[in-house]
């Protein structure tokens, strides 16, 4: 490590405990994102954030509770950014900006995908990433209440959140943003039909849960 980069990690340890820590979860995320976990060692996420190795051990003690509190990150980051609950009732703007989140967030999306995978193997991340996931069928499922003449139900939130984190995945491995697009562009035009459509037994049956 050079002399600059030693500096950096000295400065930085000297700020404030969660604004140092959050740096690092950070690191983690891209780590994690550009390599798999497997990637994911002191080493990298110390050469990643510009800080000692020391540093990380320091925050988190153990490789376990570096990926636990680095998937708790995310949880809180993604559910305070989420774009599921835009508030105004409006098809056209449910999900509006999902595309470009991809974009300009990739990590942070990809390491989402990586834990969620990982906790197929190691049930202690199971709560948390069902706290994510929950977040979002819920969010999904409040806005779609204000749009829709009806009650949607749990099963109608999450079949519309699968159908975004689809195109979510899709984008972010393929790259295509114009076909992100176009794909929402169905799936709103679909919310606004059930919107218009009135409140007869026939459409409550199909939106409950």
């Amino acid at each position: 490590m050079t002399e600059a980069a030693k500096g950096t990690g000295r400065r930085r340890s000297r700020r404030g405990y969660g604004e140092g820590r959050d740096a690092l979860l950070n690191a983690a995320v891209r780590v994690v994102a550009r390599g798999g976990l497997r990637k994911l060692t002191y080493r990298a996420v110390a050469e990643e954030a510009g800080v000692t190795h020391g540093l990380v051990v320091h925050h988190f003690g153990s490789r376990d509770a570096l990926i636990e509190e680095a998937l708790g990150y995310v949880v809180r980051q993604s559910l305070r950014s989420s774009l599921l609950e835009p508030g105004t009732g409006e098809p056209d703007d449910f999900a509006s900006g999902v595309s470009e989140m991809v974009e300009s967030g990739p990590d942070l999306q990809a390491f989402q995908y990586e834990l969620l995978l990982e906790a197929r193997r190691r049930p202690e991340l199971l709560p948390q990433v069902r706290n994510l996931y929950d977040g979002y069928f819920a969010a999904s499922e409040r806005e779609l209440s204000r749009m829709l003449p009806y009650e949607p139900g749990s099963a109608l939130a999450r079949l519309v959140f699968a159908a975004l984190d689809g195109l979510v995945l899709h984008q972010l491995t393929m790259g295509d943003r114009a076909d992100t697009e176009a794909a929402l562009a169905e799936l709103r035009t679909l919310l606004s039909r059930a919107a218009a459509a009135e409140d007869d037994p026939a459409t409550r049956t199909t939106g409950a849960g």
